[in-house]
């Protein structure tokens, strides 16, 4: 199995995007395309890496945890808080 480090993944990535436009303009905010296009994946594995743990991941991600938690927000990734039962 070829290892490729994930710098050349993305310049790969963006190369075939160029490609793909055959000569037109890209839009506009190109950069901040490309960092939400990385964004949620990037929460999304790394979550699932972190076993669900948000301290964990965000000291893997080196953010404060409750930036995390905006960002799964953001992106939709963060799960609804379970409801509690009552006991009667």
């Amino acid at each position: 199995m070829k290892r490729v480090c994930l710098q050349e993944s993305v310049r790969e990535s963006l190369q075939h995007y160029f490609r793909d436009l055959g000569g037109a303009e890209p839009p506009a905010g190109l950069y901040a395309m490309v960092l939400r296009a990385v964004e949620r994946p990037l929460l999304d594995v790394v979550m699932a890496q972190a076993g669900g743990n948000q301290s964990r991941a965000a000291q893997w991600l080196g953010m404060n945890r409750n930036t995390l938690r905006k960002k799964l927000a953001e992106n939709g990734l963060l799960e609804a808080p379970r409801a509690r039962t009552q006991k009667s």
